[in-house]
């Protein structure tokens, strides 16, 4: 072999040596970085970290909860779609990268649909309709006519703009032709504190966080936001059985990649997270929070996505919100 031989065959066996299919091979040898684009403490936190730790055993490696809030979720997002594509970075993303900010924002630092590798849904937060205890009307029927016969004058609150909980109430106005006015808070807590409080008599609360509270009674749920009734609240109906039909509302979640993730890599991930929702600790943990599991494969996964974009670009076009 002369010298021009010997070099060509050094640089396919390093080229063959970097491939994806080799770098699949020998995944995981590094912990994995498991990015979260909220602060610690909060739902999204928690079930990353309880369903890391139990794909952790199935991958016999160590994964890095990496906190990092912001920009409606945009700063984590941009860390993501940016990062090397080998299988050491993935994120949480929700309703608002995957869904919201396309619509919200008149330029990304990414696209949604085409800078990252879906790898699978882990969950979705079903959404209820609350008022607190004191407030006059005692059931949904009560309260849309009530809404009805004071248009504008009805409050409600809401995490902050471009929330799902805050477009969750545009998409019931829309759909009973309502008018309520948005009071935006810093966050789900204080928002909650005060409908609670009677500062606000009501508004969109996603059961990750308002579950507890509801079933002690310092909120009323008039509706459930999903198709079917929720196991932890089984006599406060749908909006689908109220007569408001197409009007589910629900965050949801799930795991992504930089775009270019090797297949190899995705299945492997998508194939833990499967077995992570058999994990008695991961069933608990969401029974706990009232979710409900998104099993399915990646394309699925960006399926939903897609078509949760579709359909929430059209309530942010029309309701007007923007968040620059």
């Amino acid at each position: 072999m002369d010298r021009r031989q010997f070099l060509a065959a050094v640089a396919a066996s390093s080229a063959a040596a970097a491939s994806p299919f080799a770098m699949a091979q020998d995944w995981p040898a590094n912990p994995v970085r498991w990015v979260v684009p909220y602060p610690p403490g909060g739902g999204t936190d928690v079930l990353a970290r309880t369903v890391a730790e139990s794909m952790r055993k199935t991958l016999n490696q160590t994964i890095v909860v990496d906190n990092r809030p912001g920009a409606s979720t945009n700063i984590g997002g941009q860390l993501v779609a940016s990062a090397k594509p080998d299988g050491y970075t993935i994120m949480s993303a929700d309703n608002a990268i995957l869904a919201f900010n396309e619509h919200l924002f008149s330029k990304l630092p990414f696209s949604p649909d085409k800078d990252f590798t879906y790898v699978g849904g882990i969950s979705r937060f079903p959404m209820a309709l609350v008022v607190n205890p004191a407030f006059e009307a005692k059931d949904f029927k009560e309260f849309l006519a009530y809404a009805k016969a004071n248009p504008g004058k009805l409050n409600y609150a809401s995490p902050g703009n471009g929330s799902p909980h805050h477009l969750a109430m545009e998409l019931f106005k829309n759909r009973t032709g309502t008018s309520l006015t948005h009071i935006p808070y810093k966050g789900a807590a204080p928002a909650l504190a005060d409908v609670m409080g009677g500062q606000v008599p009501c508004m969109f609360l996603d059961l990750a966080s308002g579950l507890p509270v509801i079933q002690s009674g310092k909120v009323r749920a008039l509706a459930i936001g999903t198709a079917k009734r929720v196991p932890n609240l089984p006599n406060v109906p749908t909006l689908a059985e109220l007569g408001l039909k197409d009007s589910e509302v629900y965050a949801f979640q799930g795991i992504l990649g930089p775009k270019g993730l090797p297949p190899a890599i995705v299945q492997r991930l998508n194939a833990d997270l499967q077995k992570a929702f058999k994990d008695p600790d991961v069933v608990k943990r969401m029974a706990d929070f009232g979710m409900e599991a998104l099993p399915g494969t990646p394309e699925q996964f960006h399926q939903l996505a897609r078509t949760e974009a579709k359909r929430w670009g059209e309530v942010i076009k029309t309701a007007g919100v923007k968040l620059d």
